[in-house]
This record gives structure tokens, C-alpha cells and sequence, in this order.
């Protein structure tokens, strides 16, 4: 017999919103099961009951913004720490690109509850996504998340001569991290200097401790792409927003 599932986790496993939207939808009255309305936290469903919304949840969720930002180095990703920024701070009207395509005119409660979806660490640059959106977030940083990330990382070799090429092949597949395999990575040689790493995991720090494993020492690591959407000219410090039609 199927077990009950708490409604909040049932409706983020529908795609439907996270679990901190649904809490908040439920508290409000605008979620039905079986057609009656559920307005009572940690109520449990079961797979097969039919879960909708009601339109307010909906026309809210459409106002959520989802921002892509060229993070510069210095800034953190999440919350401020060491005295250091969080790169949600560039996130002002005077910071946007210019050449943003969005109609989205900027407003400031479009920052609240503005999260990061994954982390960019403080010494990398490059393409970080600040979302309002629990799907967008579910979708990037969720337990069942495939999407790729594209960095470009300029190395040193530590050792003499040049990287064997058995070594370029563990940093593909091989390699153990925090007692667990890797999974498999797309690496390859940009030029003599960069290489390119495609990766589905985002463990901290992670290229720098691959690249450390073979002998390499990481001088500069700038995110290009989440899934299908690209950094592209986005210049340093600046931001923009997620196109309807964009979808990582």
C-alpha cells in the first residue's frame, strides 16, 4: 500500500512549486486535493489524489523574477560572511545591462526572498542565477538536478613537463571527493593554459580540488553556462533577467 506524503513535498515533486511555496499556499487556502480546499500544514496526501491550485497562486508565481548576474570576484554568492559582499547587492537598477532585452521594469520587492540557485565561490567569476522562483531552484540546485555547468579554468601544472593524458582522463571519470565517486565530467584542452569542465554536481570548491588531485593549480575559473542558458556578453558586475523563453 502507498504511503501518505506530506502535501508540501507531493506538489514539489510535482513541479508545481518548493515546498516553502506550498506551505505558504496552503496556509492561505489555495491549494485543493480532491477538489477540497487543504489549508492545514503538514497534512498528507496520497500519489494517486488529484493536487491544484488556486489562479492567486499562480498569477504570484508569475511575478517571481528570476536574475542572471557576471558575478566578479570578491563577492559571495549567498549570505554576506567575513565581511564579504553577496553578490545580491549588485542587484540595482544602475547595475543592469543596458543591452537587457526584458521588458521587466526593475522594483525593489523583487528582492525579496532573491536566493541564490547554487553557489559561485568568492575567488570564481562568471554566470550566477538569483531566483525568487522555487521551481527555477528546485530545478538547478534540486537532489535529482541534471543540469550541466560550464566552466572555463585557466591551470598551472605543478610538476614537469605537461599533463599526462591519463590524468586529463581521471579528471573526466575516476576521481573520489568527501568519500564518494564523481560523477562522470566532460574536460578538455581550450588551449595551453584552459580547460573546459562540464560538470551535473556542484560540490564546494570542486574543480580546484580536482585540479589540485592531478597536479594543477587553478589561476582563474569563470562559470560560462547553466543548461542552455549562456553567460554570453553579460559584462562583469552587471545583471539581467531570465527571459520567458529562456529555460535552462
Amino acid at each position: 500500500m502507498t504511503e501518505p506524503l506530506r502535501l508540501s513535498k507531493r506538489m514539489s515533486e510535482l513541479g508545481l512549486c518548493s515546498r516553502r511555496e506550498a506551505d505558504e499556499w496552503i496556509a492561505r487556502g489555495w491549494v485543493r486535493v480532491d477538489g477540497q480546499v487543504v489549508s492545514e500544514l503538514g497534512s498528507k496526501v496520497l500519489p494517486t489524489q488529484r493536487i491544484t491550485v488556486e489562479r492567486q497562486a499562480a498569477a504570484e508565481q508569475s511575478k517571481r523574477v528570476t536574475i542572471l548576474i557576471n558575478k566578479p570576484m570578491g563577492f559571495v554568492s549567498g549570505q554576506a560572511e567575513d565581511g564579504y559582499t553577496p553578490a545580491v547587492a549588485l542587484i540595482k537598477p544602475e547595475n543592469r545591462w543596458p543591452d537587457d532585452p526584458s521588458r521587466e521594469n526593475f522594483h525593489p520587492t523583487q528582492l525579496r526572498s532573491l536566493v541564490p540557485a547554487g553557489r559561485l565561490d568568492i575567488d570564481s567569476v562568471g554566470l550566477l542565477v538569483l531566483t525568487q522562483d522555487g521551481r527555477v531552484a528546485k530545478q538547478l540546485i534540486g537532489e535529482t538536478t541534471s543540469v550541466e555547468k560550464e566552466y572555463l579554468v585557466r591551470v598551472e601544472y605543478t610538476k614537469p613537463g605537461k599533463l599526462p593524458e591519463s590524468d586529463l582522463k581521471k579528471l573526466c571519470f575516476g576521481l573520489w571527493m568527501d568519500g564518494k565517486p564523481l560523477l562522470p565530467a566532460k574536460v578538455r584542452w581550450q588551449n595551453d593554459d584552459q580547460l573546459s569542465f562540464t560538470l551535473k554536481e556542484g560540490k564546494k570548491r570542486q574543480i580546484r580540488r580536482m585540479c589540485d588531485m592531478v597536479g594543477l593549480k587553478v589561476v582563474g575559473l569563470k562559470r560560462v553556462r547553466i543548461g542552455k542558458v549562456k553567460l554570453g556578453d553579460l559584462p562583469v558586475g552587471q545583471w539581467r533577467y531570465l527571459l520567458p523563453e529562456e529555460q535552462f
